[in-house]
C-alpha cells in the first residue's frame, strides 16, 4: 500500500503489530453488524417495493463479508510469529489480503459498469418503484459512509493499509447505494435513464480504486522499499550511532505495514570484531525505535576499505 495514505498524520505513535490487528478485528466486526442489517432490510425493502436496484445493493452488501472475514483472517494469520518455513513471520498476509480487496473492488465496478451499460439498452424495462426504496437507500447510504470514516480514521491512527483498503471498500458501498438512490429518484420523477448512467460513472470510478489497491498491494508484495523520509530517518539514525564512520547499501522492503531493513556500517578497521559487534547491537537497538521497523540485518565494513562482495 502506498505510504502517501498515511502522509496527512500528524505523527506516528509507533503502534504494533498486536495495536493493528487489534483494531481491525474491532472495526471489522463493526462492519460486519452493519452489512449484515442492511443487506436483510435492503432485499427485504427491495421485494416489497419493486426495485431492483436495492435488491442488487442488498446482495452486494452481502458480498462484502466475504471481504470483511478475508480482514479478519488476514489480521489474525499476520500475529502469527516467525516459524521455520515462514523465518520473516506472517506479515505479508496482510500484503495479499489488500489485493484481494483491491481485485473484489474491481470486480463489482466492472460489474456495475456492465450492469449500467445493459440498462441504458434497454431503460423500459425499468419498473416504478415505491417510496420506500428511497429511504432505505439514503440510510445505506449514510451507515455506510459514517462506517467508512470510522473505519479510515482507525485506519491512519495505527498505520494499517489492510483497514484503509477495507475502510474504501464501505466507500465504494456508499456508492453503490448513492447510485440506487439517484435511481430511484430518477425512476420516481419519470427519468430511469438516470439510474445507469450513475451506475456507469460510479463502477469506473470503483473499478479505478480497486486497481489502485490491487497494484499497490502487489508491489509491496514484490518488496517495496519504505518511503523516502522513513529511509532518510533510518540512515541518520545509524549515522548518528557511535562508532559508526558510514553507511551504505541501505535497502530497506515492507513487510505488512511493518519494514525490514538491510544496511552495511562503516567501522574503525583497528579495532576488535568483538567491538565492532558491539557497535552494530547499538545500531541496530536505535534503529529498532523507529516506528514501523520490525528488523535491522547489518554487516560490518571497515571505514575507507570498501568491501569488494557486490
Amino acid at each position: 500500500m502506498n505510504h502517501e495514505q498515511f502522509s496527512d498524520d500528524p505523527e506516528d505513535e509507533g503502534y504494533s503489530q498486536i495495536d493493528r490487528a487489534a483494531a481491525a478485528s474491532r472495526c471489522t466486526w463493526v462492519s460486519v453488524i452493519v452489512n449484515i442489517v442492511l443487506s436483510l432490510t435492503q432485499i427485504a425493502v427491495g421485494v416489497l417495493s419493486k426495485s431492483q436496484g436495492l435488491i442488487a445493493d442488498g446482495i452486494h452488501s452481502l458480498s462484502d463479508l466475504i471481504a470483511d472475514f478475508v480482514v479478519l483472517f488476514a489480521s489474525h494469520k499476520s500475529k502469527d510469529d516467525a516459524d521455520e518455513g515462514h523465518p520473516y513471520g506472517h506479515l505479508r498476509f496482510e500484503n495479499a489480503a489488500s489485493m484481494v480487496l483491491g481485485l473484489l473492488l474491481l470486480i463489482v465496478g466492472i460489474g456495475m459498469i456492465v450492469s449500467a451499460v445493459l440498462k441504458l439498452q434497454t431503460p423500459e424495462s425499468i419498473p416504478t418503484v415505491h417510496i420506500a426504496a428511497l429511504w432505505v437507500a439514503i440510510a445505506a447510504l449514510m451507515a455506510k459512509e459514517l462506517l467508512f470514516r470510522f473505519m479510515l480514521r482507525v485506519a491512519k491512527k495505527v498505520k494499517s493499509s489492510l483497514l484503509v483498503a477495507n475502510a474504501w471498500h464501505a466507500r465504494s458501498d456508499a456508492a453503490s447505494s448513492l447510485v440506487v438512490g439517484v435511481g430511484i429518484v430518477g425512476n420516481l420523477a419519470g427519468y430511469p435513464i438516470l439510474d445507469p448512467i450513475a451506475a456507469l460513472v460510479v463502477g469506473g470510478m470503483i473499478a479505478k480504486m480497486g486497481g489502485h489497491f490491487t497494484w499497490d498491494s502487489l508491489h509491496d508484495l514484490m518488496d517495496r522499499s519504505a518511503d523516502e523520509q522513513e529511509v532518510a530517518t533510518i540512515r541518520e539514525t545509524l549515522h548518528n550511532t557511535p562508532g559508526i564512520k558510514g553507511v551504505h547499501d541501505l535497502r530497506t522492503r515492507k513487510m505488512g505495514d511493518m519494514i525490514i531493513v538491510d544496511a552495511h556500517i562503516e567501522v574503525d578497521a583497528s579495532i576488535s570484531v568483538e567491538e565492532g559487534h558491539a557497535i552494530a547491537v547499538r545500531a541496530r537497538e536505535n534503529v529498532m525505535r523507529i516506528p514501523r521497523v520490525l528488523n535491522l540485518m547489518t554487516h560490518v565494513d571497515p571505514w575507507h576499505r570498501p568491501d569488494l562482495d557486490h
